[in-house]
């Protein structure tokens, strides 16, 4: 199994076998620890509506907190305990992070489908969902080990503030539709997509957990998996710009719609909603009685979903508001007369000269500043000289070729070294893939058997790197984890971590081709960008390695930019 960073429970519900979104009740929070009271309460109240824990479904197994599982896996925290299984937050002592597991008896009767599950899942290896780490039958016991992100929120948190604007509920759709056209191409399904099965991270990318996991624990299944996942999209872009959920009965926290109206359109439902949206989110929804205002086709696929959001013009993000500074105040007090007498009209008061330094001491101090200031003067200009032979030095032992469209005229000096807040595969071409080696991290592509440009295979894999804020580009210099003939890159400017054009539609910032393991490139034009999206086009042919085949690969070891001083 790949291994993650960090990781976040999956946390089950109390909200019943029901496929469909329409009838899910509320979940619980991701992260978040859930007293053993409250999950009790909920037992005791699903037993009195007469649902009794499934047929063969043994006692939940007894762990406790401090409990180690694999001789790695030390139980921390006891989030949820349902239908004989029962969630955890725990510490990978092995790595020294958090995990989330789910544990269920081996004889279990759906330990089988959740073991198969978690292994499918683990396979896809798409940032975009939360990933399963491992996946195992052991003593007894059958586990899911799976990430933990401790920097984002569940989308319940969020719509608990209210609505999202506009242009945050078109990434929501449009992240999520992505996702899920992606898992439904390699024959997955979610079937428990609800609000609390959508994470946002601190940098804006929206990530889903419990893919087909959920479903599994829960023994849901479906006769049109991707129609219930296509639903459930829609369900969550209604709750987003609405903050009511699109069915009679409350759920997640959100108010039910008002009963025996049927399902209207969110912009009936709440003034100031985007058009658009409201109908693509009816479009999602037309099995339940909805109707798209302008007749347009349902949307029955996820893929349906996403091809209707590219032909909708782009939601843009609000314009930043700006708060006036205030009026400047003039004063009646003029520099430089408080304290002095008023002098007669048409009169000047001479300013005295400083006195000259005439004495045996003020000379030996104008000599030694006189001395003290050329060789300041000589001693910077040897050491410009000599950090310039040394760069090129280094320019020319690394192997790279570096070019530049725009020149280096009237360039503005580079500045400061600019911080990286995030890095995510682009979900373009090739995949990316973030791997731990020697306690450090680093970006993998795949092996290719011809090369070393990767089409026609792949046009490319990339990587986006978050700056935090918009920034201008001036060098980057990257480190690879392979030399060779040879490795190609190009930086472009992106519009978000996840892009949602080509890579011909965006600005370029500068290319280079290395046979080292160096590649330094400078920016042909000055550009304002968040998001910088490193692109692989041509990769140098690599010898086995353990656990690898030999082929043509690279691997990215660290990026660092810097931005125009000014």
């Amino acid at each position: 199994m790949a291994e993650r960073s960090t990781a976040a429970v999956d946390v089950a519900d109390t909200s019943g076998e029901q496929p469909l979104t329409a009838k899910a009740e509320q979940a619980t929070a991701d992260g978040v620890a859930q007293t053993r009271e409250r999950d009790t309460a909920d037992d005791s109240a699903v037993k009195k509506k007469g649902r009794s824990t499934p047929t063969g479904a043994t006692t939940p197994p007894e762990l406790h907190s401090g409990h180690k599982l694999a001789r790695r896996y030390r139980l921390e925290e006891c989030v949820t305990r349902l239908d004989g299984f029962s969630s955890w937050r725990a510490v990978d002592e092995k790595l020294r992070r958090a995990v989330g597991v789910h544990v269920l008896p081996a004889d279990h009767p759906r330990a089988r489908s959740v073991l198969a599950a978690a292994r499918s899942a683990a396979l896809l290896g798409d940032p975009r969902f939360v990933q399963v780490l491992d996946a195992v039958e052991e003593n007894d016991l059958v586990y899911v080990v799976h990430e933990w992100l401790p920097d984002a929120t569940e989308l319940t948190t969020l719509l608990a503030s209210g609505p999202l604007e506009a242009h945050d509920a078109y990434q929501l759709v449009h992240q999520v539709a992505q996702a899920m056209a992606a898992a439904h191409r390699e024959g997955l399904s979610h079937l428990r997509l609800t609000p609390g099965a959508v994470l946002r991270t601190s940098s804006g990318q929206y990530r889903i957990r419990g893919l087909a996991v959920n479903a599994a624990l829960r023994g849901i299944s479906s006769e049109s998996p991707q129609r219930t996942d296509t639903e459930a999209v829609g369900a969550l872009l209604y709750a987003a710009l609405t903050q009511r959920w699109p069915y009679e009965n409350d759920a997640h926290g959100l108010s039910g719609l008002p009963k025996d109206v049927g399902l209207i359109p969110p912009d009936q439902v709440r003034a100031g909603v985007h058009r658009g949206l409201s109908e693509l989110c009816m479009r999602a929804l037309v099995n339940d009685g909805a109707t798209a205002s302008r007749q347009e086709p349902a949307c029955a696929t996820p893929d349906d979903l996403v091809k209707a959001i590219g032909e909708m013009p782009r939601v843009r993000p609000p314009e930043p508001a700006f708060t006036a500074p205030p009026e400047y105040q003039r004063t009646s007090f003029q520099q430089g007369s408080y304290g002095r007498t008023a002098q007669p009209p048409g009169v000047t008061q001479p300013i005295p000269p400083p006195p000259p330094l005439q004495s045996r001491t003020g000379k030996a101090l104008k000599w030694a500043v006189s001395a003290l200031l050329i060789a300041a003067l000589g001693l910077g200009s040897w050491q410009l000289a000599d950090a310039l032979m040394d760069r090129d030095g280094k320019s020319g032992d690394s192997g790279t070729t570096r070019t530049s469209e725009g020149g280096d005229k009237n360039r503005s000096r580079p500045g400061k070294p600019l911080q990286v807040a995030n890095s995510l595969a682009s979900g373009m071409g090739g995949a990316f893939k973030k791997s731990y080696e020697n306690g450090s991290s680093l970006w993998r592509t795949s092996t290719y058997q011809d090369g070393p440009r990767l089409a026609p295979y792949q046009p490319g894999a990339g990587i986006v790197y978050d700056l935090g804020s918009t920034k201008e580009i001036s060098d980057a210099e990257i480190e690879l984890l392979y030399s060779g003939d040879r490795t190609s890159i190009e930086l472009y400017a992106s519009d978000s971590m996840s892009p949602t054009g080509s890579v011909g539609s965006m600005k370029k910032l500068g290319k280079g081709t290395t046979t080292g393991s160096t590649l330094k490139l400078r920016a042909d034009a000055k550009v304002k960008t968040r998001y910088v999206l490193l692109w692989v086009t041509e990769v140098p042919r690599v010898a086995a390695e353990q656990y690898r085949e030999p082929g043509f690969r690279q691997a990215i070891k660290n990026v660092r930019f810097k931005g125009f001083k000014g």
